[in-house]
């Protein structure tokens, strides 16, 4: 494999962040830079000289910028093969430098799109030279260094330092592959936006999976595991070790299951389950209730918190092995006490807005969905049965299910005064969900008399509302929907019980 010694560079980057040290590191190699105007302009405030790409091609920019590059000069000397004495000649005909190294990265295209819906904007972030330079640079890798984002500027300088300039061929290929997904992504998006899908916002994910961090394992020791995008969008991590896969399946739960609540909220998630929650006024309270919920299962999990955790919250917390704790904001004294733990994972949480679409892989492909987004309110509710749920049983049938909406099917939930009682999740019968979860709740000690159920999907028979009756249970939130609806509504007629329907199923596979 060759060695490529970097000595003409050619750099046309709409973003300038972090390329200082990149350039310092060029003047030390006393390579030779060229640029077109907006780059130009601050390489030479680095002090640098500067060729315009201007001077080689024999023409400005034109059209507003949109023909800067597109010269056979420029893409001559990066294209053509060093180890064809033919190509070489042609280059010294015309005086056509040979390209070492392409710095180039994209018009924000999928940044624009996601900000306004302004067409003559979009149109104009569709990126002509730049994305023909990068696929030149990557087919010539041979010959041809490709650094097509900012994001690998950290790994160019590692050439640059400790191997003076130099490349070996199979870190080229590496950087040419790279192009290539980069380019692949960024038409995918283009594509997505005129075939008219854009507004699902199907091109983040296209986006995200750009950036790729390597995870310590997968759900298993023996198994490989990566994430696709950039975590620092949606948490800043304050204290810890690294977060694997299987705290990251967590997180992602957490996160989606706070985002419900508007009003303080505590949750602690096992195994992408709620195991525990409660919204309460004061935060230390509703820790209190969401650990009674279920203290066995608390154990190693994943809390968050829609507030701020305060010293006494901590205090309470740090008495607790928990795996990770996503809050909105830390008082100081409250990190003191929580980083006494060093491997304790500490995520404070940033306002971000989750995608509208979700992808999951499956077989020899991938499906993608809507975002479940319908969260009930008691104005969504309607009652089927003589007697109707007070107000304070609508927020807790309201409460009940939005656990319900973010728990593995099947799901029963059993809720009062704004606590999670107990659940019966990922069961294969609704019958068992709720033999679970009554039997959970006696387990702990925790009262359903007066309690809520909810439920994510309709009962064919009147067997669970029975159950729930018998135990307690005074009220009822499921969709409704059955051919026998009707006997769960006279059972509840029969026996004094509130039943509400939503016509909304929320299963979660």
């Amino acid at each position: 494999m060759s060695n490529r010694t970097i000595k003409n560079v050619l750099i046309s980057v709409y973003y300038k962040d972090n390329l200082e040290p990149v350039l310092k590191q060029l003047k030390r190699l006393n390579a030779n830079i060229y640029t077109t105007g907006g780059t130009q302009l601050f390489v030479e405030k680095q002090g640098m000289i500067v060729h315009r790409i201007e001077d080689l091609t024999g023409y400005p920019s034109i059209l507003g910028g949109r023909v800067k590059t597109l010269h056979p000069n420029v893409f001559g000397g990066i294209l053509a093969r060093q180890d064809i004495q033919e190509d070489l000649e042609t280059l010294a005909q015309y005086n056509i430098p040979v390209f070492d190294l392409v710095v180039v990265d994209l018009y924000p295209f999928q940044e624009t799109l996601a900000n306004t819906s302004i067409q003559e904007e979009i149109i104009e972030k569709i990126d002509i030279g730049g994305i023909s330079l990068i696929r030149a640079a990557a087919k010539n890798y041979k010959d041809v260094l490709i650094i097509s984002s900012r994001h690998q500027y950290a790994e160019l300088l590692d050439i640059l330092e400790h191997q003076n300039g130099v490349s070996v061929e199979e870190t080229r290929k590496y950087f040419a592959r790279e192009a290539f997904k980069l380019s692949s992504h960024y038409d995918n998006a283009i594509y997505a936006y005129f075939n008219g899908s854009a507004a699902d916002n199907s091109h983040q994910y296209n986006n995200k999976i750009q950036t790729v961090q390597n995870l310590r394992y997968g759900e298993n020791p023996h198994q490989k595991g990566r994430f696709y995008g950039d975590l620092n969008e949606v948490f800043t991590k304050l204290n810890g070790k690294e977060i694997s896969y299987n705290n990251l399946l967590d997180i992602d739960a957490a996160i989606n299951l706070i985002s419900e609540f508007q009003e303080p909220t505590i949750a602690i998630i096992k195994h992408n389950n709620a195991c525990g929650l409660a919204s309460n006024h004061n935060l230390l309270h509703a820790w209190n209730a969401a650990l009674e919920s279920d203290p066995v299962s608390a154990f190693g999990g994943v809390i968050v918190c829609n507030g701020t955790v305060t010293k006494a919250i901590a205090e309470e917390m740090h008495l607790l092995f928990f795996e990770v704790l996503i809050a909105t904001e830390f008082d100081d004294e409250a990190l003191l006490i929580l980083k006494q733990k060093s491997n304790r994972i500490l995520l404070k949480l940033n306002a971000v807005k989750l995608p509208e679409i979700t992808f999951r892989s499956l077989l020899n492909g991938v499906i993608e969905q809507d975002r479940d987004i319908i969260s009930e309110r008691p104005k969504d509710m309607s009652c089927v049965t003589t007697l109707c749920p007070t107000d304070a049983q609508l927020l807790d049938l309201e409460f009940a299910i939005k656990v319900v909406k973010q728990s593995k099917s099947n799901t029963i939930v059993l809720a009062k005064n704004r606590q999670l009682i107990s659940s019966g999740v990922g069961m294969t019968s609704r019958v068992d969900a709720l033999k679970h979860a009554i039997n959970k709740a006696k387990d702990f000690n925790l009262s359903l008399e007066g309690a809520v159920m909810a439920s994510d999907a309709f009962f064919p028979f009147p067997d669970c509302v029975e159950i729930a009756g018998n135990a307690g249970i005074s009220a009822i939130v499921q969709p409704g929907g059955s051919v026998k609806d009707n006997l769960s509504i006279d059972y509840c007629n029969a026996n004094n019980l509130a039943m509400v329907f939503t016509g909304i199923r929320h299963f979660k596979h």
